[in-house]
């Protein structure tokens, strides 16, 4: 007799096998010892779903603020909308006190130089600062007490923003990255979605963004934590010096970050208090379109990182890396006319049908915006450029300079043509930075053509210059320094490879790299011991310093240079020891 289909048992939908698997996972993992115990279940190493994860989380997490606005604006009004949007700009400036710019240095410590206490300890503070920080704002502005309510909420909601990412940094430096994307794109979606729900039931701003803080704090408690815990090996104890050191490490990096976001942000402050509420929606709703440029911009490019990386790296394709820089100029400026060519066709009206509002009025506004957001394409690009180059540094004083002349261009402007002032002046401030950044780019190339023989000791320094007392030097403090170091290394075997016509992605030629690599290592250990080298271990070694770093897929590393000449050596992931070597006297990279 065949079983009645009462009787048999019901099939889950995939989502709901996933979800009780993963409820199963925590609860057998606090029954067994904590997270921290558990076995990792999830593979490593796993180039198409790191890069399509993460391409997903950025565009949710991006694309979030623009949602919320139009939402907003929808079931609410245009005053609404406006105070909306200033306090989210303001959270998103905090968002980088709480952040403090580690990400960019915890993935790149391979060998962890700091326990991953150190960071959550760290990320925990500078959380507390953001708040702390938040509050102020709040009082020196003298704000009411729904909008100080608002403001707390989002704040509450961008430190749980700034907290996951500690954790998703994490998983992205024992290279499960896109484990870190399904986490910022699960918190971004469950916010967008209890942020909707609660708005059309209470019409209240300030409980939807409660409530989308509690939806972050849900996916926080629920997957980004015990994920991090899980997939990754056990963290060493806490130090406190450790701890301090993050401070002192990444502060550079912080400052370069927090002081262009100022500059972009600054046509917003200046506008509060100064013009009403929807001025800022409008601002905001004219820079949408704008968006496109710059991510369209980005995804064009920035997978030609590691391409510029190797043409700057060989110096005899040193032309081709400069024919790639004006190239992508002139593509930002056609993608620039072509996005402001469909904003001024149907762009327009589109903007009016998603938020409910008339835009015929500021057309010429929303084409002077897109134009903005060209030159902040080109502002992007150059800053990735300038770091290849080495000269990043540089760029913090840029921002700084611009910062000044932006407060009072905007002060001027606004308080004169409200809206268009707003407008006008970031275009002005934006053009100015560009072209500061163009021209300390130009100057580098000068200085590099006219007296190459000082190319190896200024990278070889601003390598040195980025590493901290008491830090490994695999720990770098851009990402783009990573790359550099790393395509050097490629480089370099693929020339050696060249020349002796095999593929460098033979496994006979990398294991004979690596046991000659083992064999340099041994050699200098053995110097240092008889006193000859002056260094041992992950310190600095004899004149031309040997660093330990780390690489993945066995063909990759993070080191510094020697004064004019040296070695870096790391051990990859993949198990393959390779080894950086820089001649001095050309400045160039040789081979072994």
């Amino acid at each position: 007799m065949r079983p009645s289909r009462s009787s048999r048992p019901r099939k889950q939908n995939p989502l709901t096998k996933i979800l009780n698997a993963w409820w199963d996972r925590l609860v057998g993992a606090m029954n067994d010892g904590g997270f921290s115990s558990a076995d990792e279940q999830y593979e490593a190493h796993s180039t198409r779903r790191d890069y399509l994860w993460n391409t997903i989380g950025l565009i949710a997490w991006g694309m979030l603020f623009p949602l919320l606005t139009i939402i907003v604006t929808q079931l609410c009004n245009v005053d609404v909308a406006g105070m909306f949007s200033i306090v989210f700009v303001t959270a998103n400036l905090l968002y980088i006190v709480g952040t403090y710019g580690a990400r960019t240095y915890q993935i790149s410590d391979l060998h962890e130089s700091h326990s991953f206490l150190d960071y959550q300890v760290h990320r925990v503070i500078t959380c507390v600062i953001m708040l702390v920080c938040g509050y102020a704002y709040c009082t020196l502005r003298g704000y009411s007490d729904e909008l100080v309510q608002l403001c707390i909420a989002v704040f509450l909601f961008k430190m749980i923003d700034a907290l996951a990412d500690a954790y998703e940094g994490r998983l992205q430096q024992v290279d499960k990255l896109y484990l870190g994307g399904i986490s910022q794109t699960l918190r971004s979606g469950l916010a967008l979605i209890l942020f909707i729900i609660v708005l059309a039931i209470t019409r209240s701003v300030v409980f939807a963004s409660y409530a989308m803080f509690i939806g972050a704090l849900i996916t926080f408690v629920l997957v980004t934590f015990p994920l991090a815990l899980l997939e990754t090996p056990r963290s060493r104890p806490l130090h406190i010096t450790g701890v301090v050191g993050l401070f002192k490490a990444c502060l550079p990096l912080f400052a370069a970050l927090f002081m262009y976001a100022l500059v972009d942000s600054m046509p917003k402050f200046v506008m509060d208090g100064v013009l009403s509420y929807d001025n800022q929606l409008y601002f905001n709703a004219l820079y949408f379109p704008a968006q496109a440029v710059l991510l369209s911009v980005g995804f064009i490019y920035k997978p030609q990182l590691v391409r510029m990386s190797q043409l700057w790296a060989d110096v005899s394709h040193r032309k081709k890396f400069d024919i790639f820089i004006i190239a992508m100029m002139v593509l930002i400026a056609v993608i620039t006319l072509i996005v402001g060519f469909m904003m001024n066709l149907f762009g327009v009206r589109l903007l009016g049908l998603m938020y409910g509002l008339d835009f015929t009025e500021h057309t010429n506004l929303a084409l002077i915006m897109i134009a903005a957001g060209g030159v902040t394409a080109g502002i992007d690009f150059l800053y990735q450029v300038i770091t290849i180059l080495r000269r990043q540094k540089a760029v913090t004083e840029l921002y700084f300079i611009t910062l000044g002349f932006s407060i009072l261009v905007l002060l001027l402007m606004v308080n004169i043509t409200g809206l268009q002032g707003a407008v006008i002046g970031y275009l002005v401030v934006m053009a100015i930075l560009l072209v500061l950044l163009l021209r300390e780019y130009i100057t580098v190339r000068i200085e590099y053509v006219h007296n190459p023989s000082c190319e190896a000791a200024r990278e070889a320094y601003s390598r040195h210059e980025d590493l901290q007392p008491h830090t490994d030097v695999s720990s770098v403090s851009t990402i783009s320094q990573i790359i550099m170091s790393d395509e050097l290394e490629k480089v370099r075997r693929k020339i050696k490879a060249k020349k002796i016509g095999i593929d460098p992605n033979d496994e006979s030629f990398n294991a004979k790299e690596d046991a000659r690599e083992r064999l340099a290592q041994r050699l200098s250990r053995q110097r240092a011991g008889d006193g000859a080298g002056g260094g041992a271990g992950t310190g600095v070694a004899g004149a031309g310093g040997m660093a330990v770093g780390g690489g993945s897929a066995g063909a990759e590393v993070r080191g510094v240079a020697g004064a004019v000449g040296g070695s870096a050596a790391g051990r990859g992931v993949g198990g393959h020891t390779v080894r950086s070597e820089y001649a001095g006297d050309a400045g160039q990279r040789s081979g072994e």
